[in-house]
């Protein structure tokens, strides 16, 4: 199976926010999420993530629900553990939900979920969303206490936080590499699928290479601040070529 690119368009909204807050679906406002889904679309992206946070920061209701009825892709909803959020999957109805830490004083989502420590509420968030025909991931750090207790929880997926991975110095990187490389391993041995995401970018992406397992990647900022200079479609276009280098491992 080649290695899938879910691409992470927030950031769209984010600039659109940035003069249209207030009036984020008036008909002038601009750049459009729903356009720029289009555009990853073009450019080959599997599916498409957004994150509606609890702040309303980026992504709007109506920007997820548009997406989701008008674009013909996989949509993966990432979501704090909320009964708001929890409400809102079950009307917007995606294909995947990926579980997330939110904290409102941070920029973009920093760290993984704790499921160890939340593991009831993340369990019956877990159960709600599969039953209503959703699977489900979680987003952890590559600690084996978290991908063991994501196991317990049901989620079909995990998605590996990479941040560590794409902060780390030279000297501290394969250490960070080691950590996926056995989280990946762990997940998979528990039947769970291995996604990984956060800080990938186009210069880093091989050193992921000696992780194995790994069924898709989920990257957003770097995409988009490569648009900034050849156009969405083309930044996707050139994430998937790379991507397309992923060697297929001898397990």
């Amino acid at each position: 199976m080649p290695l899938l690119l879910g691409v992470n368009i927030d950031h769209i909204a984010t600039l659109r926010q940035a003069r249209y807050a207030r009036s984020p679906q008036a008909h002038n406002a601009e750049p459009s999420p729903l356009v720029a889904a289009f555009d990853a679309l073009a450019g080959g992206a599997d599916s498409l993530t957004v994150h509606v946070r609890s702040d309303r920061r980026h992504m709007q209701d109506a920007d997820a629900l548009q997406i989701r009825a008008e674009l013909p892709l996989p949509l993966n909803f990432e979501m704090g553990v909320t009964a708001e959020m929890l409400a809102f999957a079950r009307q917007l109805k995606p294909d995947f939900a990926c579980l997330v830490p939110e904290n409102r004083a941070e920029i973009t989502t920093e760290g993984g979920l704790n499921v160890v420590g939340n593991f009831g509420s993340t369990l019956d968030a877990v159960t709600q969303l599969q039953d209503n025909g959703i699977r489900v991931s979680l987003f952890i750090d590559p600690d084996l206490p978290q991908v063991e207790a994501a196991a317990r929880c049901g989620a079909s997926m995990i998605e590996l936080h990479t941040g560590a991975f794409a902060n780390a110095s030279d000297d501290l990187r394969e250490f960070e590499i080691a950590r996926l490389a056995a989280a990946a391993r762990a997940a998979h041995a528990a039947g769970l699928q291995v996604n990984a995401g956060h800080g990938i970018n186009y210069s880093n992406i091989s050193h992921l290479w000696a992780l194995p397992y790994l069924a898709e990647l989920n990257i957003g900022h770097s995409i988009v601040a490569r648009a900034l200079r050849v156009g969405l479609t083309q930044a996707v276009r050139d994430m998937q070529q790379l991507m397309a280098t992923y060697p297929p491992h001898v397990q």
